[in-house]
């Protein structure tokens, strides 16, 4: 099966609890240390199989191969990607089932983050995950004060929630650009200050 790497804890001897989003599931595996072992990492794609184990709650990660981007040796983007896909961990950890929104969503972001801004990729993904979780707030009324947003530029705060800019102070993002992600996830008319502003947004939490 194949899943991404989402997050990682070293335990005795260097041995790790691996989290994993697979199709359909969130896995937490142990793996154990050794020679013969290859490299894995955060953000990793990867091929792997479970084995159940007699002495533990948890399953054994075994016959890892790692799937490799075409981007992966470039440090900026892989670091990018590390701080996209650990957001998930903190999202998901408590989530009781999964479907294969969350194992896709990853798979069209990787294979885009070199074609364009990763920033945007990420931004443009978030939209999609909100609206397939209900919470993509399309109706521009104000989170902090309830009151409609008339003004020309609209500021975000954590999840994507449309604030006036006199409310939350911080930087306003031109409607028409905000409108066209939400509608049609689509970061086109959005510059480049206003990616980094939304990045910085996305980094408090999915």
């Amino acid at each position: 099966m194949q899943g991404y790497i989402i997050n990682l804890n070293k335990v005795k001897d260097e041995d790790l609890i691996v989290t994993i989003i697979s199709k359909g599931s969130l896995e937490t595996l142990y793996r154990f240390y050794g020679a013969r072992h290859g490299v894995i990492n955060l953000g990793f794609k990867i091929d792997y199989e479970i084995e159940d184990s007699a002495k533990s709650t948890i399953g054994r990660l075994k016959d890892v191969v790692h799937i490799g981007f075409k981007w992966i040796n470039d440090y900026k983007h892989l670091k990018l990607w590390q701080d996209f896909t650990a957001l998930f961990h903190k999202h998901l950890i408590d989530a009781q089932e999964l479907d294969d929104f969350y194992f896709d969503i990853l798979d069209y972001a990787s294979e885009q983050w070199n074609k364009q801004n990763p920033k945007r990729v990420a931004i443009e993904s978030y939209a999609k995950l909100l609206e397939n979780e209900g919470r993509l707030h399309s109706q521009l009324n104000c989170f902090l004060c309830s009151a409609m947003i008339e003004e020309d530029k609209i500021s975000l705060v954590r999840s994507f929630l449309p604030t006036h800019k006199a409310c939350s102070h911080t930087l306003g993002i031109n409607k028409e650009a905000l409108i066209e992600l939400f509608e049609n996830k689509s970061s086109i008319f959005l510059n480049d200050k206003e990616v980094d502003r939304l990045w910085y947004v996305l980094l408090e939490g999915l």
